[in-house]
């Protein structure tokens, strides 16, 4: 009987702890979301809530469990600082610095005596897009750079798409972008760009419609503003 109870008790501590360490094994969270989702994961890191992590993906930013079981999209504000959105604080880093990285494949039309930069998600076919540019030689006159990344709302696979692709490989791509928001027949050309990489970061930073205008520091206008709007904007942020 005693050899029993002690085998018992010996299987059952050797059970405890292949449990634990089984607990404890760390989740591959990329591999998971990737896997189960279909969603392409850029980065995990920390999030500011304890026991969740922060999930980029080529859909957006999401939230996870530690264990890889719960999926959450949501907005995170800290009460403790004044409301502070932490959601956006992250969106506002990941543009930050994506629109420096897409700056050499961005349409820029630059002002002279540059103080700001704008960057604007644009589609040729929008209206509210057309009227922005109309006011680019106000901005500019204000010091302000607009440089444009694509964002074809029809989704990749369009003629949207094509259309914009042609625009970003022509001779002059300035001239094709303005004649295209003109209403003018845009001339076919093919080249290696970066338009589907732009739309796609554009999706990931939370962009679902055009204009879409980002600050230097990453805040985010979604849609059309007028030029002396965005001149107040630029000034209060810098």
């Amino acid at each position: 009987m005693k050899q029993l109870f002690r085998t018992s008790v010996l299987m059952l501590g050797l059970f405890s702890i292949f449990a634990l360490q089984a607990a404890d094994a760390p989740v591959d969270i990329k591999a998971k979301v990737e896997n189960t989702l279909g969603l392409e994961v850029s980065s995990v890191a920390d999030s500011p809530v304890k026991g969740l992590l922060q999930v980029n993906t080529s859909q957006g930013l999401f939230y996870i469990s530690e264990n890889g079981q719960y999926l959450l999209q949501a907005r995170v504000f800290n009460i403790d600082e004044g409301m502070r959105n932490e959601t956006e604080t992250a969106l506002s880093e990941m543009r930050r610095q994506g629109v420096e990285e897409f700056a050499s494949s961005a349409i820029e039309f630059k002002a002279k005596d540059e103080k700001h930069v704008l960057t604007v998600f644009t589609d040729i076919t929008c209206g509210y897009c057309r009227k922005l540019h109309s006011e680019v030689g106000q901005l500019n006159k204000n010091g302000i750079t607009v440089r444009y990344l694509a964002f074809p709302r029809s989704g990749l696979n369009s003629q949207n798409y094509l259309d914009m692709v042609s625009v970003w490989c022509a001779a002059d791509p300035k001239k094709a972008l303005t004649e295209a928001k003109n209403g003018e027949d845009v001339k076919i050309a093919n080249c290696k760009n970066k338009v589907a990489q732009q739309y796609q970061f554009g999706q990931q930073v939370g962009v679902n419609g055009t204009p879409n205008i980002i600050l230097e520091d990453g805040t985010m206008i979604p849609g059309y503003q007028p030029a002396k709007v965005l001149i107040d904007a630029l000034e209060q942020s810098s």
